[in-house]
């Protein structure tokens, strides 16, 4: 009797504690969420760079902060400085066009009567284009105000990330501690989470760098003005689905034909198809070599759930979030659901780079499936 009232009490001292746990995590979601970004920075470089960790500190012997302050250097020349750089060349680009809301609907107008005039019927009217200038303006105060956070999200990530890497161990058993999941699952959530996020946080801004060099490029060349900003525009068209950087040099090239250079607009839009939509496919078909293949649905709605969330930033995080809750949905169904077909990875990757799992787990999976039940030395 006096066990069964402890494990009741036991029991209801779990529950308070877990709902203290969540009323206390909600709280500090709400007011830590500014700085959200950061924090998945921080894991994002973590994940990268722990084997080097590991190597530091066991190969070299060196002292785990002196490791951990190397590291940290190296992921601010090589990863933060240069995404602040090209952060900050966006946001300088972009505010650098001075937008002349008559002027620009002037413009816009005349484009539009002499392409009417050209294909014979009417288009737009002045009234559905006076919205433009009003949607530029709201673009470069919200690229303003992002700037701070922006700032502010890069020093969390240098604090968190030395404290994560100067603990790694500790860090690491905490977290395989409360994932709910067999030790071979747990193996391959390592392997996906690193997957996933090569593919997010090197994949998605490699391939807009390349494209975005050679549409500026092929841009500078046929004499497009500021060049530099339909570039890196191009560069942000990557990740949309179908359209992509079709979106930017299209539009472009009609824009020079109608202007009256039939010839070179037309020689734009073959370098369009030809090198900007080629390297696009080349580029893509090397990184998925190198790197997970992962489902351009998730990369796109991972965007767009991104950007509101964590503004430029979004764009590597929107992604890594929504390939991260997919694995877990599909570790769960491969875990938990009885018959389930499901695969726990998100990934598509050749078998040779996935996980090996260690040999004591396979006969551990293999005597699980052995069905004793009918077995002839067993007596009924």
């Amino acid at each position: 009797m006096i066990q069964q009232v402890k494990k009741t009490g036991s029991k209801a001292y779990k529950y308070i504690l877990i709902g203290l746990l969540i009323l206390l995590g909600i709280i500090i979601f709400k007011y830590a969420r500014p700085y959200l970004s950061g924090f998945l920075g921080a894991a994002t470089l973590y994940i990268l760079l722990k084997g080097q960790m590991t190597y530091l500190t066991e190969k070299r012997k060196l002292g785990r902060g002196l490791s951990a302050t190397l590291i940290l250097l190296e992921a601010l020349i090589f990863f933060l400085v240069p995404l602040t750089g090209i952060t900050f060349l966006v946001i300088d680009t972009i505010s650098g066009v001075h937008i002349d809301p008559e002027a620009l609907r002037v413009q816009i107008n005349d484009f539009i009567n002499t392409l009417e005039d050209r294909l014979g019927f009417e288009i737009f009217t002045p009234a559905n284009l006076s919205a433009l200038p009003r949607a530029g303006s709201n673009i470069l105060q919200a690229l303003g105000t992002s700037i701070y956070s922006f700032v502010i999200n890069i020093v969390v990530i240098l604090f968190v990330l030395y404290y994560m890497l100067y603990s790694k161990d500790r860090f690491e058993k905490a977290i395989k501690e409360i994932l709910p999941f067999k030790e071979e699952n747990k193996q391959i959530l390592a392997e996906e989470t690193k997957l996933i996020i090569q593919a997010n946080a090197i994949g998605i801004p490699l391939l807009a760098i390349i494209q975005g060099v050679f549409a500026y490029v092929g841009y500078l060349f046929f004499g497009i003005n500021n060049a530099l900003l339909y570039g890196v525009l191009t560069a942000f068209a990557t990740i949309l689905p179908i359209v992509g950087t079709t979106l930017i040099w299209l539009p472009l090239g009609i824009s020079v034909i109608v202007s009256g250079e039939v010839i070179n607009g037309t020689a734009l839009l073959i370098y369009g198809f030809l090198v900007i939509g080629g390297v696009d496919n080349v580029a893509r078909f090397v990184l998925q070599k190198k790197l997970a293949d992962i489902h351009p649905l998730i990369t796109v709605f991972g965007v767009l759930i991104g950007i509101p969330m964590f503004g430029f930033l979004g764009v590597i995080f929107g992604p890594l979030l929504l390939s991260l809750f997919i694995l877990f949905f599909n570790m769960y169904r491969h875990e938990y659901v009885p018959g389930s077909t499901a695969e726990p990875r998100v990934t598509t990757m050749p078998k040779k780079q996935q996980v090996k799992i260690p040999r004591y787990l396979k006969k551990k999976r293999k005597i699980e499936k052995i069905d004793i039940s009918n077995h002839p030395d067993i007596e009924n």
